[in-house]
């Protein structure tokens, strides 16, 4: 007796078809599985054949063999659960073999026969979708996150029997149905709002051209000054999220099992990792590798509050997902690309104590002491952080004002309107934002006047910036006149610009 079920399982971003083929045959009873099984995999004999028991139906006291193809990928996961049990009942002539060869199953079964969510669910409903199966049978946990796929049937289940009783056309399943535009709507709100930062005008300044420009950027102050207050507000000014990012973000949530009651990420993410945290953990890894920290906060913020402080080799791997917005993660058997495009934005003490430069309290730290704290961040680490900007301690003054600055809607508008203007301009260099420029588009894009070119000549030579930060200063010129809807770089944005690399002046 042999039956076969499709189900699915996930490859970096990607799900992709698994074929799960049971074969009864007469002997001792056994429950043996192959295809490179995990642990979970593995015990999933256990949780099938109480599921089945007490779901009412006869287990099999035969010898039971499930593969898992292409044998030649590792399985991990509950997921195979539901098409194990469907496999076993199909093969003993319980359930109509036609229909099942229609849908793809996914799902976790509990030892008394219900259906619990698994990961991965929304690249699972793609993967149903784009390989033509008429519908895909999920938990009843995972159908919102999957009912956003369009062109194949989403069906909730609790309980075993209820899959049962469909392929049996005793019982009908209603496909689960979301409005996307609408939730859409009313999840892309943010609860967080400039407007209740009070005082450090500049420092917003410089997140709206960060936002604008698409440009990583160092925040260095004492504590308290409202660094982290500020980071977490700066998706709230970025471009708004397009269908098409939430998507790709939220696939990555599902893999990981961190979507709860939600059926889309709607908003840009905000990550923050404490310091003392891996370098797997932050770009990813493992022995069945999965996605860090950079590729949750994939078309969002990954904040790095307290920078000197996270581990040298931990920060050294952040280059390349800085340079090529995604992580290779490569092992023996397979090499796994995840995305990882996001919005760095870093923050630490001017010195270990924190008070260097403040003029209310007194720095206790020496020269050498704030040298070796600050070169804690390695030079081509800094040199990906195109802004850095100044955040003092905040003034009573502004403490005590009933109203705070712009909303972050205002300063959005901006913002969404230098983004456009950057697309018309890079619509044919596969490139987004003037973060992203190269050399030989920075030359074209960035003329400057006679008067502009005096200034950055001068700024060079006395301040003794090297050559990546002349391009930095051009970049961020850029997105300046961009803001002002302008074509051409004046001296005032070149300016503005130079402002915005004070950790390459050194100590003063």
């Amino acid at each position: 007796m042999l039956a076969k079920v499709l189900s699915s399982a996930v490859l970096g971003i990607d799900a992709y078809v698994v074929e799960v083929e049971v074969d009864i045959t007469m002997g001792l009873p056994a429950f043996a599985t192959v295809g490179l099984p995990d642990g979970a995999v593995r015990e999933s004999k256990d949780r099938v054949k109480s599921a089945i028991k007490n779901s009412g139906y006869r287990f099999p006291p035969h010898r039971i063999t499930v593969n898992l193809a292409p044998a030649d990928i590792k399985k991990e996961g509950a997921g195979f659960d539901l098409p194990m049990a469907m496999g076993i009942l199909t093969a003993t002539g319980l359930v109509n073999r036609e229909k099942l060869e229609r849908y793809l199953l996914i799902g976790e079964l509990s030892l008394d026969g219900k259906v619990k969510p698994t990961r991965g669910a929304l690249p699972m409903a793609l993967a149903a979708r784009n390989n033509g199966f008429l519908g895909i049978i999920v938990p009843e946990g995972n159908s919102r996150e999957s009912a956003v796929v369009r062109g194949v049937d989403v069906f909730p289940v609790s309980h075993l029997t209820q899959v049962v009783n469909f392929l049996n056309d005793i019982d009908i399943l209603t496909p689960k149905k979301i409005n996307v535009k609408d939730l859409f709507t009313r999840d892309s709100r943010y609860e967080m709002d400039f407007d209740e930062v009070k005082g450090q005008e500049h420092v917003k300044r410089a997140l709206e051209i960060a936002a604008a420009g698409g440009h990583n950027i160092m925040m260095v102050g004492p504590p308290g000054s409202g660094k982290t207050m500020l980071a977490q507000r700066l998706p709230t000014i970025l471009p708004d999220l397009t269908f098409e990012e939430a998507l790709e973000t939220t696939k990555v949530y599902s893999i990981m099992g961190l979507m709860g009651e939600r059926a889309l990420i709607a908003t840009r993410p905000f990550r923050s990792p404490h310091h003392t945290i891996s370098d797997a953990g932050l770009i990813g890894g493992g022995q069945i590798p999965k996605p860090g920290e950079v590729s949750l906060a994939h078309n969002g913020v990954l904040f790095l509050d307290e920078m000197p402080e996270f581990r040298k080799n931990v920060l050294e791997v952040l280059r390349q997902p800085l340079e090529d917005g995604k992580v290779t993660i490569a092992r023996a058997a397979t090499s796994i690309t995840y995305p990882a495009r996001f919005m760095a934005v870093a923050a630490m003490n001017p010195c270990p104590c924190g008070f260097y430069g403040d003029h209310k309290r007194q720095c206790q730290c020496t020269h050498l002491q704030i040298q070796r704290y600050r070169t804690k961040v390695s030079g081509p680490l800094l040199d990906r952080l195109d802004i850095h900007v100044e955040v003092p301690a905040v003034q009573y003054q502004d403490l005590a004002q009933e109203k705070g600055g712009e909303s972050s809607e205002a300063i959005r508008k901006r913002v969404n309107a230098a983004r456009t203007a950057q697309q018309q301009r890079f619509k044919n260099h596969k490139i987004f934002c003037n973060a992203q420029m190269p050399p030989r588009l920075l030359k074209r894009f960035s003329q400057l006047e006679e008067d502009s070119h005096r200034l950055l000549e001068t700024a060079i030579d006395r301040l003794g910036l090297s050559g990546r930060a002349h391009n930095r200063i051009l970049k961020i010129s850029r997105t300046i006149a961009d803001l002002e809807g302008l074509d051409q770089i004046s001296a005032a944005h070149i300016a503005e610009a130079i402002q915005y690399r004070s950790l390459d002046r050194g100590l003063t």
